[in-house]
């Protein structure tokens, strides 16, 4: 087993930041990165020190997402894995964490983000991305519902249409397209992307950090007010979503590289 940390930490200027460090796996969340996520939000929440949050990835990767290798072990032993129970545990709280934490958060997309990787950024209050970055909401590829707050986020963004389309389509869109639709703050290029997100968070970090707060909390209020009542609709979606034959052949045909052949049930 390896020693690697699977999660990374520091602190400086005011500023905390959190890799994810599954590079090998695009930085996929498996069990203990998501817990470990939880606990490291926790953590910096608490630090009277940390003024702003940079969340990044290592590697070529943001967050792909949900582990589909691990997903696929459990289904080879003849299990159906409850993911509205798996959803409640290990995705909502960090869902929940970000948006109602009072401390501004910058998303640095250094690659792909990916179903709830996507999720992931878009929770964030900034977003500085390289051109090299892609999104997808990749849910239905696998036959299931967009979770990790995505189909409450989402659609308050860019509205339903583009939402709706870019959700069943489940095809990659380009970081201009994103700034494009709105969904980012900024483009940069690979190398200057942590110089940037630093920049940002130590200049917020001098700023008047209660006000900030407060003004998180006046547009969760206004926004996402009944964030947490739409996270538990997606769980229970989703445990049907993952009781289906149709989730089952999208996750073998995943991990066998193949086109999935969907019956709809």
């Amino acid at each position: 087993m390896s020693d690697e940390k699977i999660l990374l930490t520091e602190k400086k200027n005011g500023v905390g930041i959190i890799t994810l460090n599954r590079p090998d796996r695009l930085n996929a969340f498996n069990d203990e990165l998501s817990f470990q996520f939880q606990d490291a939000l926790k953590e910096m929440e608490k630090d009277k020190e940390v003024k702003v949050i940079i969340l990044t990835g290592a590697g070529r990767g943001f967050c792909a997402g949900q582990d589909l290798q691990s997903r696929n072990i459990a289904q080879e032993g003849g299990e159906r894995p409850s993911l509205g129970e798996s959803i409640r545990r290990r995705y909502n709280p960090l869902v929940i964490k970000l948006r109602r934490m009072e401390k501004p958060i910058i998303a640095a997309v250094n690659g792909v983000a990916a179903g709830a990787g996507m999720s992931l950024a878009l929770l964030c209050d900034y977003r500085i991305v390289t051109d090299k970055v892609s999104f997808i909401q990749s849910f239905t590829k696998v036959g299931l519902i967009p979770d990790s707050g995505s189909t409450f986020i989402l659609p308050r963004m860019i509205g339903y249409t583009k939402a709706f389309e870019l959700m069943l389509s489940a095809e990659k869109f380009s970081a201009q397209e994103a700034l494009e639709y709105g969904l980012v703050n900024k483009i940069v290029a690979e190398e200057e992307l942590m110089k940037e997100a630093v920049a940002l968070a130590e200049k917020l970090a001098l700023g008047p950090t209660k006000a900030f707060g407060l003004t998180k909390r006046a547009l969760n209020r206004a926004i996402f007010h009944d964030l947490e009542e739409l996270l538990e609709y997606e769980a229970q979606l989703q445990e049907i979503a993952g009781r289906s034959d149709d989730f089952a052949e999208g996750v073998k045909a995943f991990v066998e590289k193949r086109t999935p052949v969907y019956k709809g049930k």
